[in-house]
């Protein structure tokens, strides 16, 4: 198939309806195709609405989440953001791993500038952000966590990174921010390790600040969220942005890892890594320990 016809049957895929959690399903708006923004009230929802590979992201979903978190930031009658993923098995499994066994230098650009544009934007906007975790938020998925300011967990929900296991590296918030919040030797654990944790576990951690059942999840933020429309709308904004202290100084290191993960981007270390994950298979990485 021709690189074209290739693009315009991606294109349609995304523009087809996707199914939610109710089974039904619901047409994306004009503007978006992997993301639902639903205001109610003073309260945005923003799903990832890409259930059918576990709210994994690309280059796309990443543009398109960013451009709502700007829409809902502009919007001076929204109070609070949620963020969200859309079924009840992963609020976000991270980047999507498919595109990431074959990738280049180009591909690698474009996602890490969009994940890095989409990660300022939801520490910029003056609304808190709440991230309703309704289930796994493991890579990038996790790193959304982070950049959320309140976390609430659904009590089926996972914790972790991926990074090193499929031929990455987490470096916009779990490999410097999260030991901000659960300590050094803890973050470089789950950075390292890649292991799984439970609600509980990461609560203990101070991970999220909360975890209840999946089927209180919802009701739950909207009363965290009702409590913060309680709140100044100026000071609120004040604290938001005097608390992103850290992550603005970190702001030119970031810089120079996302330029080695683009030069890196389709290099054999995360060929090996996203190819093992597809295929099911422990990835050897020993075989590039040479002396």
């Amino acid at each position: 198939m021709a690189k074209k016809e290739k693009a315009k049957k991606v294109d349609a895929e995304r523009a087809a309806p996707k199914k939610t959690s109710t089974g039904k399903s619901k047409v994306a708006k004009s503007k978006y195709s992997d993301v639902i923004v639903e205001k109610k009230g003073q309260i945005a929802w923003i799903t990832l609405n890409r259930p059918d590979r576990y709210n994994a992201v690309d280059a796309n979903s990443f543009r398109e989440l960013n451009l709502a978190f700007k829409e809902c930031g502009e919007d001076g009658g929204i109070g609070v953001v949620v963020l969200t993923g859309a079924g009840d098995k992963a609020f976000c499994s991270g980047g999507f791993l498919k595109d990431l066994a074959n990738f280049d230098i180009g591909m690698g650009r474009k996602l890490f500038n969009h994940a890095e544009d989409l990660i300022n934007t939801m520490r910029r906007i003056p609304q808190p952000i709440i991230g309703a975790v309704n289930g796994y938020a493991v890579g990038g998925g996790n790193e959304l966590v982070i950049a959320c300011d309140l976390a609430i967990a659904a009590d089926n929900a996972k914790f972790g990174q991926t990074g090193p296991r499929i031929g990455s590296s987490p470096i916009f918030g779990a490999n410097n921010l999260l030991a901000m919040t659960i300590g050094e030797k803890r973050a470089r654990e789950v950075c390292y390790l890649n292991r799984l944790y439970t609600a509980q576990q990461a609560y203990d951690m101070g991970w999220v600040n909360k975890v209840v059942p999946l089927k209180e999840l919802k009701k739950e933020v909207t009363a965290w969220a009702e409590e913060l429309l309680d709140r100044s709308p100026a000071y609120l904004e004040i604290t938001k942005i005097n608390s992103n202290v850290w992550w603005d100084m970190l702001q030119s290191a970031n810089e120079h890892a996302k330029q080695v993960l683009i030069r890196l981007a389709g290099g054999p270390e995360m060929t090996e890594g996203a190819s093992a994950f597809m295929e099911k298979r422990k990835p050897n990485f020993r075989q590039f320990r040479k002396s």
